[in-house]
């Protein structure tokens, strides 16, 4: 027979056991007041009972039973209970008692008749033990479940450094006493200094450390933080043999984070400030390298002064190169984002690379630099990229790597498919792929400082002269709009490789189609309408249209424009200029469609990104040569929908 008695929640539970009721009754009476109560008079049954009440604290049970003697019970109970046990007998189970008490199987023993309040004092103080033992054996499991769970090291050390408990594995398993053995060797004056402060001052320390570790053949830095705290100390101890915990934890994916964004907020106010001189910088290029190159076909030169003219000409152009490099920074080009073939891209690029590699101004006797392009695999899928941006960002890598080899050597540039896992791409790329595309070199190499500063705008190891710093800055800006990255890994003395890591495109995505101008001239003389703010732009745009043959009228303003306008004799097309005073271009074309609807619109521009053209318009940008103009206005007279 089973007896339960339950008074208020949360109470320890006992069981008792007894072949005779009027006992568990008296028990039942004695103690219910302080416990929740199970009882029964089979000793079977209660090993049933202590099966699925795995919560009891203590048993109460009778020596002498039918089928089941008391110190039997114990011992059973003892293979999947861990309940404390009284066991009540009288003088004459001595020996039984002896026999469980030296087997480890009873805490205690109680003669019948019992003494009330000794009894309820021994139940009690046998309860509250199991109950201690169980919050200890909690407290411990937790302990060592977070210790072996936590993405950190933890060491639990005394004042003098004596390693306490450690999760650090490797060392924590030799039995390393010193806890200097849990730390990376080079993090081990820190250690020691950091625990010197915090048993001096007994406050926090924290600092970040390097170490540079291998992985696959090659050295990388790890990042660690180190954070070590002073605990309660040891009863009697001094306050400098206080315990401490260390906390060492990687956080080189947080400090790479950091440094991307440093570098980002550097391109987007670098970005910002170009953005806001680009438009009348590129007008003034626009203006001096379409004179030069106007006057070069209407004057009558001699050869010094001719090389003096192609050489401002060229002057200008490289000047609206380092323009564009500057609005590069921090500029989105999502709209640009197509599928690229990099089996189409990189093989045209061949004799452009090479070209790339011959040092400027070097003498014919000096080492040259041999390009080598490993070939590509045979399923090499496309990537999610700007074609042209991509090709620049390659002819950018191989010039810094022809640079970086005083002596000659061989650029290698190699492709191939590499595993990675991103959560941030957009749905036109796979977020499991990449496509590597390395340059390597055989030069000096850099050494970490260097390294660590390259892509700062401006920033440049080479003489005052040779570089503006701005090649390497527009990759990493490019690659930062476009969901990719670049990796230097580079020794001093020994080369340095750059990986450019684009986005695979998923199957399917469409290939971006850019608008073209045809390479000649279109077929007949144009009417053609040119608008634009500046003056000396106006002059050059309409010097290189008369040359080709087409009547021109120039002006200033949109009412200007339209006061002009003959429906009798209709423009055929019109140059907008995208950034003026008081219209900006699409708003004029607008406007200019009201009374010509079937006038073509070809937009010039000093800054290309601070308004899209639309969607059927060509856009050009200043400063452009007048076979750039020539194959603009082709290609807008080809253009066959209205905006």
């Amino acid at each position: 027979m089973t007896f339960w008695s339950a008074k208020g929640p949360s109470r320890p539970l006992i069981l008792l056991v007894d072949d005779e009721e009027e006992i568990l009754v008296a028990l039942t009476d004695l103690l219910e007041d302080q416990y929740e109560i199970l009882s029964t008079t089979d000793p079977l049954r209660a090993l049933d009972l202590l099966r699925e009440y795995r919560d009891v604290a203590t048993i109460i049970s009778d020596q002498r039973m039918p089928g089941l003697t008391g110190d039997q019970l114990l011992m059973q109970a003892r293979a999947f209970s861990d309940a404390r046990s009284i066991l009540l007998t009288g003088y004459a189970d001595l020996e039984a008692v002896v026999s469980a008490l030296n087997q480890g199987q009873v805490q205690a023993y109680v003669h019948k008749p019992w003494d009330s309040d000794a009894l309820r004092s021994l139940v009690g103080e046998v309860t509250q033990h199991c109950l201690a033992q169980r919050a200890l054996r909690t407290e411990q499991a937790l302990l060592r479940g977070l210790m072996e769970a936590l993405p950190i090291g933890l060491v639990f050390s005394d004042g003098n450094g004596r390693c306490i408990r450690s999760n650090v594995r490797d060392e924590a398993e030799n039995g390393a006493a010193s806890e200097e053995g849990h730390f990376p060797e080079a993090l081990l004056p820190d250690v020691i200094a950091m625990r010197e402060k915090v048993r001096q001052s007994g406050h926090d320390e924290r600092l970040v450390g390097e170490v540079l570790a291998e992985e696959g053949g090659r050295t990388s830095t790890r990042w660690h933080e180190l954070t070590r705290l002073a605990l309660a100390w040891p009863e009697g101890a001094s306050h400098a043999e206080a315990w401490q915990v260390s906390m060492d934890r990687d956080v080189t994916s947080r400090i790479i984070m950091e440094s991307r964004l440093r570098q980002t907020e550097k391109l987007q106010s670098l970005g910002t400030l170009a953005g806001g001189i680009a438009h009348d910088f590129n007008n003034l290029l626009a203006a001096i390298s379409g004179s030069l190159e106007l006057l070069e076909d209407i004057a009558d030169l001699d050869e010094a002064s001719l090389t003096l003219l192609r050489n401002a000409a060229d002057s200008a152009q490289r000047g609206a190169v380092l323009t564009r490099r500057l609005l590069q920074f921090g500029r989105p080009r999502e709209a640009r984002l197509s599928t690229v073939s990099l089996q189409q891209l990189l093989p045209g690029l061949t004799d452009l690379l090479r070209q790339s590699l011959k040092k400027r101004g070097a003498p014919a006797s000096s080492a040259p630099c041999a390009l080598c392009i490993e070939d590509f695999p045979a399923d090499l899928p496309q990537v999610w990229s700007d074609a042209d941006q991509l090709e620049m960002a390659l002819l950018n890598l191989c010039v810094n790597a022809r640079d970086a080899m005083a002596d000659g050597g061989t650029v290698r540039v190699s492709v191939h498919v590499v595993e990675q896992k991103r959560s941030d791409l957009p749905s036109e790329c796979c977020p499991d792929k990449a496509v590597a595309i390395i340059v390597t070199d055989e030069g000096a190499g850099m050494s970490a400082d260097v390294a660590a500063r390259i892509f700062d705008p401006f920033f440049t190891t080479k003489d005052v002269g040779r570089g503006t710093g701005l090649g390497l800055s527009s990759v990493y800006g490019f690659l930062s709009r476009s969901y990719g990255e670049i990796i230097v890994d580079s020794v001093v003395g020994e080369g340095t490789r750059m990986t450019m890591l684009v986005p695979v495109a998923r199957a399917g995505m469409r290939q971006e189609k850019l608008l073209q101008g045809s390479s000649g001239q279109v077929d007949r003389a144009l009417r053609v309408l040119v608008l634009d703010d500046e003056a000396s732009v106006r002059m050059v745009t309409a010097g290189f249209l008369s040359q080709d043959g087409h009547s021109v009228t120039a002006v200033a303003s949109l009412e200007s424009a339209l006061e002009r306008i003959d429906p009798k004799a209709p423009y055929d097309m019109a140059i907008v200029d995208m950034r003026m005073p008081d219209h900006d271009g699409l708003a004029s074309a607008r406007a200019l469609l009201e009374v010509l609807p079937e006038l073509k619109v070809l937009f010039i521009s000093g800054h290309t990104d601070d308004m899209p053209a639309p969607e059927n318009g060509l856009l050009l940008p200043k400063p452009f040569t007048q076979e750039d103009l020539r194959r603009a206005v082709a290609g807008t007279m080809q253009i066959t929908d209205s905006l």
